[in-house]
């Protein structure tokens, strides 16, 4: 028959809803003894020291739960964290459990360890570990199921076993998981991800010549053996480098030297989009962690340049993508088409992601001018925009991509002298047609092209043509 337990509060209840809001204190003997008998607090539940807490059934508590007593058995039950306002984990001992749900969408506080022996499930809500530090705490064959972006752990990780295993870290915002597998011995490791900027990326010791900088992870072996290392990377969470496949590595930030050292690793997927690193068996740790790259960032790309006269000013902007290791860039100026010169220098963002930048030349300009960027790598490698021109007249045709990088839409500006039937294309950087219609400009304005909702992160050629007019433009899509 079912049992529903509440020590110390059966006068206190007589009086009250079942599941009032009411504190308790264990300063004696609570056994939840088989798996139909139900402890229920709807308040805060502190097990004192000196006390006896066994929980062979079901025990909820719905706000902070504070354990000292030393020596806690996890028992064969499953406790409840399922409060409706963030709950905190306190006390003095470590509090241990069989099996773990957590349903609690304002979020779990670890100010003391918490320990898994069975099942832990996540339902709702992230949990959070205090920088004392305190752990989420995995025993010897225990698992979990149901993480993700929502539910995950912000902060440390401890897993005991000899077992594979996924750490299931992240910020407030993304889960961003580490696997250890194939471990040599029973072992003991601590594993944190910092949502931050990497530390020192610019150490870098042979054969890396860069690192993430978004990103690293933190992992502490306490005791064991060996083990592989997984690292994964997602461009929807977390921009990354675009980076031969073949070239990405994992590497370690060597705190003896002070560089960021190569540890080696196998990755699979794609640069763009998802993929994973996994070293071979190694035994350093105690390290920060993230992904490197044995080669520099694919060729960056100026993906639309632009000029506009108007009012007497000569409106200029460009867009990059796979924007690293740049000098600066030169916006230059020609009167002659044939002889330029620098008018303005910018530095760039170097962060591997598309970036925007602009100018207003507000030199006369008699008949026509012509525009070009110069831009300039750390390795003072060379690189020219298309070039542009525009006229003293004010009221130039426009014909232009608004927005470079895109999402779901390829916004295009025509102006009423580009009225007509057009037909597009879109073809991957392998030549490959990955979608293709008609567009009717009936007036000036904004025109839409709606993309595909299969059409993967990359780069395209947009091909806008009919027997009078065209446009060509690489397109980023996000």
């Amino acid at each position: 028959m079912k049992k529903i337990i509440f020590i110390n509060l059966v006068l206190l209840l007589t009086a009250c809803s079942l599941y009032a809001q009411v504190d308790v204190q264990n300063n004696g003997i609570v056994y939840i003894g088989s798996a139909t008998d139900t402890f229920f607090v709807g308040g805060a539940f502190v097990n004192a020291s000196g006390s006896a807490f066994t929980n062979n059934g079901i025990a909820q508590v719905k706000r902070d739960l504070t354990n000292d007593q030393s020596a806690m058995a996890a028992g064969t039950g499953t406790l409840y964290l399922n409060g409706a306002v963030a709950q905190a984990v306190g006390g003095a001992q470590t509090l241990k459990t069989n099996n773990l749900i957590t349903n609690n969408s304002a979020g779990i506080t670890l100010n003391n360890n918490l320990s898994v022996s069975g099942l832990h499930t996540f339902t709702a809500g992230l949990i959070t570990t205090a920088v004392t530090p305190n752990y989420m705490i995995y025993e010897a064959g225990s698992s979990y199921t149901g993480d993700n972006d929502s539910r995950h752990i912000d902060g440390w990780v401890k897993k005991i076993g000899n077992t594979d295993f996924i750490f299931p870290v992240g910020s407030n915002i993304y889960e961003r998981t580490v696997a250890l597998t194939g471990l040599t011995a029973n072992s003991e490791f601590d594993v944190k991800r910092n949502p931050r900027v990497t530390p020192n990326f610019i150490q870098l010791l042979s054969p890396l010549v860069l690192v993430d900088t978004s990103e690293y992870w933190r992992i502490n072996k306490i005791s064991g053996g060996a083990a592989n290392i997984s690292l994964n990377w997602n461009t929807a969470k977390v921009p990354s480098y675009s980076v031969l496949l073949s070239d990405v590595r994992i590497a370690f930030y060597d705190a003896g030297i002070s560089y960021w050292t190569n540890i080696g690793g196998t990755a699979t997927g794609n640069t763009s989009t998802i993929g994973s690193v996994t070293t071979n068996n190694i035994s350093i740790f105690n390290n920060n962690f993230t992904l490197g790259s044995i080669s520099f960032t694919l060729p960056l790309q100026i993906t639309n340049f632009t000029g506009k006269r108007s009012n007497d000013v000569t409106k200029l902007n460009w867009t990059v993508a796979n924007e690293m290791n740049i000098q600066k860039y030169e916006l230059q100026r020609s009167d002659d088409a044939i002889n330029f010169y620098t008018i303005n220098t910018q530095y760039p963002f170097n962060t591997n992601n598309s970036a925007f930048y602009s100018y207003d030349d507000r030199t006369s300009v008699h008949g026509q001018a012509y525009y070009r960027v110069r831009c300039t790598g750390n390795n003072m490698s060379i690189k020219y925009s298309d070039v542009v021109k525009v006229s003293s007249q004010e009221n130039r045709y426009d014909f232009y991509v608004i927005k470079n990088p895109v999402d779901a839409v390829i916004e295009i500006y025509a102006d009423n002298s580009y009225k007509g039937i057009y037909n597009y294309t879109l073809v991957n950087t392998a030549g490959q047609l990955m979608q293709s219609g008609s567009l009717n400009i009936s007036a000036g304005g904004v025109q839409s092209i709606n993309l595909q909702s299969n059409l993967t992160t990359g780069t395209y050629v947009l091909l806008v043509k009919n027997a009078e007019n065209i446009l060509r433009k690489t397109i980023i899509k996000q």
